[in-house]
């Protein structure tokens, strides 16, 4: 045995080359993870607000990426926090669009 090689491995040598659902299931994670980072740059830089409509749909839609590639693998404790993510950015969003409304109809 080698130190840092898996034994067993995860997948043996003839099954790992990934299958179109599974392809697709990486490319959602990996895509919710570039959302979320983006996100996070972009706040950081000071680009958008908390309050922006972009950071939060760029958070909403990263953390389904998660939440789908997650529950894929069985890593319910994260699929679950971006659950919480999700909701959270959701109704970040509503409050954003009701403010919007309401600041429209009193100009």
């Amino acid at each position: 045995m080698f130190p840092g090689r898996r034994d067993p491995p995860l997948r043996p040598p003839e099954a790992r080359r990934l299958s179109p659902l599974e392809f697709a299931i990486e490319g959602t994670g990996w895509a919710g993870a570039l959302l979320i980072l983006s996100a996070y740059l972009l706040l950081s830089m000071e680009k958008v607000t908390g309050q922006s409509p972009l950071y939060q749909g760029m958070n909403v839609v990263g953390a389904a990426g998660f939440v789908v590639n997650g529950w894929w693998h069985g890593a319910i404790p994260s699929a679950s926090l971006n659950v919480i993510w999700m909701l959270i950015g959701a109704i970040a969003l509503l409050r954003i669009a009701r403010r919007r409304r309401t600041e429209g109809v009193s100009s």
